[in-house]
């Protein structure tokens, strides 16, 4: 698929720096299917629209709250079938949010924990 329109497009660097992803991450990506082909130049270099940048930035937010990558997989594969898919995509969504709520409240109890850890060592500091 060659770019022909005149709509900005990115280098491999400039979409990788724009998600927050290695260049080498977002080619691993491509080769695991996780993007639909990206278009090229006229010399044969990889071109970013907005569109493949906003799927990435999708991407890039499930792996970093922990959606394994073949969730990731199976969600890439059921967007590519259409609105046939949309509640397959949601009920996909709404387990992942369940995983990162239960995450969040683990957290949340762990920086209880250094709180109160920090808030003694400040208490013991001040007696001494």
């Amino acid at each position: 698929m060659n770019v022909s329109t005149k709509e900005m497009t990115l280098t491999v660097g400039e979409a990788a720096e724009r998600v927050g992803l290695t260049t080498y991450t977002l080619r691993w990506y491509e080769q695991e299917g996780l993007v639909a082909p990206v278009g090229r130049d006229a010399v044969g270099r990889r071109r970013y629209t907005a569109g493949d940048v906003n799927w990435l930035l999708l991407l890039t937010r499930l792996r970093r709250t922990g959606m394994p990558v073949r969730d990731m997989r199976h969600y890439t594969e059921l967007a590519r079938q259409g609105d046939r898919t949309i509640g397959a995509r949601r009920a996909l969504l709404e387990a992942h949010r369940v995983r990162v709520l239960s995450r969040m409240a683990e957290l949340e109890e762990d920086l209880s924990v250094l709180n109160y850890k920090i808030d003694t060592y400040r208490r013991a500091e001040e007696e001494n």
